[in-house]
């Protein structure tokens, strides 16, 4: 039973009874309510703390596992980026090579890069570093195999072509040479007979008597006909397609005309001493997009294997150019 309060009233000289309202009432009981409240949240804290619920416990599997195949994807994306790339090696060094084309260049396997917040999405969770990196991983990944995909679409096409490359790229000597006794000199640094100083020789001389036959040494078309009293004086400049021109200078007479197509073996002109020439010769020279290579490395389809070190010894020995 509750107990009721009294107050002494000095005025009527007597207790009265004190008269409690609802907001003293409602105080009272918060009073009382409250510290068991703020005792049982601590306790529910602590609990937690070392406690966690199956929930929770199934969370935490989730994200380890999670966690662990993050590192799985990593190094899976590490080990296909470089066999990725050996494949890369091989195409440049390999299938290019053996189609003579030039590597494919590297920063189209690099292109299409993201900016600095492709991944902002991707941060602010306790993952995020390891989402990120494999993203980035997976984004080279994808840039370098559409770069190789489009690498082996040109390859392929240069397979179809290698039919006709093969019959267009310089492969024979362009005068008749069976015994290898026309050579006069070699590509590299010659004495000018005239000037008597060192100058580049950007080509091969073969001996011949005046009016032996010239040949193209593979097919294209006349590029230009060249008449000067100096220099290679009457020269023909064929175009064999895939980056190879030829020169064939000091000739006597022609037998083509600007435009011609012509094929391997047919006769184009004829040996002369035109030009600045010291006695009846073929200058022959090889390019290779715009630049001037060594003829002797383009007479495999005419020469054996023992021929062509002889070649080399004889191009190499000769000191004086004959134009």
């Amino acid at each position: 039973m509750r107990k009721e309060k009294f107050r002494y009233n000095p005025e009527t000289l007597s207790y009265e009874k004190v008269k409690v309202s609802w907001k003293e009432n409602l105080m009272r009981v918060i009073l009382v309510i409250a510290p068991a409240i703020i005792l049982g949240f601590v306790f529910q804290i602590i609990f937690a703390s070392l406690f966690k619920s199956p929930h929770e416990k199934e969370l935490e599997q989730e994200n380890a596992f999670l966690n662990e195949q993050l590192e799985v994807n990593r190094k899976n994306y590490a080990l296909s980026l470089a066999v990725l790339k050996d494949i890369e090696r091989r195409d440049n060094e390999i299938y290019r090579v053996i189609f003579n084309a030039e590597p494919f260049p590297e920063e189209l396997r690099q292109m299409g890069t993201g900016g600095s917040d492709e991944y902002e999405d991707l941060m602010g969770y306790n993952s995020s570093e390891k989402i990120i990196e494999n993203a980035e991983m997976l984004k080279e990944l994808e840039k370098r195999i559409y770069a190789q995909s489009i690498s082996f679409d040109e390859v392929i096409k240069l397979a179809k072509e290698k039919e006709k490359m093969l019959a267009s790229i310089p492969a024979i000597q362009p005068v008749s040479n069976e015994d290898l006794t026309r050579i006069a000199s070699g590509f590299g640094w010659r004495t000018d007979p005239i000037y008597k100083t060192t100058r580049m020789h950007w080509g091969m001389d073969f001996t011949a008597e005046t009016g032996t036959n010239v040949y193209a040494t593979g097919n294209g078309v006349v590029k230009e006909i060249e008449v000067k009293r100096w220099g290679y004086g009457k020269s023909v400049i064929i175009d064999h397609g895939f980056g190879y021109t030829t020169r064939y200078a000091h000739l006597k007479d022609f037998n083509c005309k600007k435009g011609d197509k012509v094929v391997r073996g047919q006769i184009i002109g004829y040996v002369g001493s035109t030009g600045k020439s010291t006695a009846p010769h073929l200058h022959y020279e090889v390019e290779k997009n715009g630049k001037k290579i060594n003829p002797v490395h383009f007479f495999h389809s005419d020469i054996s294997a023992d021929e062509y070190e002889k070649m080399l010894e004889m191009a190499e020995n000769a000191n004086q150019s004959f134009d």
